[in-house]
């Protein structure tokens, strides 16, 4: 797997590139949610694509910004699904932004999930691997430095509650408000790769996406988003659920399905499950 991981190295310090050029209009493409996509979702998409081609332990990649999977090499094991660059609506406000990998060995399955691995590109590059252990990883110069292992405590004090609140239900609301009143702060910047990253650094909290009224199955998505995070955020020593299951115990028909999701200290995730089960 170590070829992988050069070349997630190697597509983090193209992205960097990218991200600091001035244009970042939108193209007129649309991508797998509909949406339009900007040229720097393109631009990091291809950047991806390239080095992975160059992989040949690489079996099929799957794109959040494209509808279909793409088989690379039938002699490889791996199955990758990546999102080139989650959050990149907030670049023009300067915000951090990153990209997401789930690293599959035999198919796209939760089950089958061997490493996860996500970059944040903020005032500095960071770079999070997950396989026998999270590792954290700090761009200096041209290369990538192993900087420490990544552990969760037991309970966290951070809360980063996504989703529009109006269609957030009663009982998830009522759970929300229950960790700021016992001193819970705050921390939520429209970014699900540098919200994890900051409560996984902090040593603990929660980050949540509720399933909606409008998007009663979730937003995010499972092989993309949901899965990498979870296991990343389990082999750190937390946990992650839909609600009510583990993350990693659930199927995927598709490879655009999305889920419910919780990630969090044992404490908090706890308290999750309480609520959402009285709820049933």
């Amino acid at each position: 797997m170590t070829d992988i991981f050069d070349a997630i190295q190697r597509t983090a310090k193209r992205i960097k590139k990218a991200i600091d050029v001035k244009d970042i209009g939108y193209s007129q493409q649309s991508n797998s949610s509909g949406e339009t996509q900007l040229q720097l979702d393109i631009q990091c998409d291809m950047i991806i694509e390239e080095e992975f081609s160059q992989v040949p332990s690489i079996h099929t990649i799957a794109s959040e910004e494209k509808e279909n999977a793409m088989l690379l090499n039938e002699a490889g094991k791996y199955f990758i699904a990546y999102d080139p660059l989650d959050g990149s609506s907030l670049v023009d406000v300067n915000l951090s932004v990153g990209s997401i990998f789930g690293i599959y060995e035999g198919e796209f399955a939760a089950d089958k999930m061997v490493a996860s691995c996500y970059v944040v590109f903020g005032p500095r590059v960071e770079m999070v691997f997950a396989h026998n252990k999270t590792k954290l990883h700090l761009l200096q110069g041209d290369e990538f430095e192993f900087v420490k292992e990544i552990r969760l405590k037991e309970k966290g004090n951070l809360n980063a509650p996504g989703g529009t609140q109006q269609n957030w239900a009663p009982y998830h609301k009522e759970m929300v408000d229950g960790f700021f009143k016992e001193g819970y702060r705050l921390r939520y910047s429209g970014g699900m790769v540098p919200d994890l990253h900051q409560i996984l650094l902090k040593g603990g909290g929660l980050f949540s996406y509720p399933g909606t009224s409008d998007k009663p199955d979730g937003k995010l998505r499972k092989l993309f988003e949901v899965f990498p995070f979870a296991f990343a955020y389990k082999t750190a020593g937390g946990e992650a659920i839909d609600g009510k299951v583990d993350l990693m115990e659930l199927g995927c028909a598709h490879i655009h399905d999305t889920s419910a999701c919780f990630f969090g200290s044992k404490y908090e995730i706890a308290r999750v499950k309480e609520v959402y089960a009285a709820n049933a």
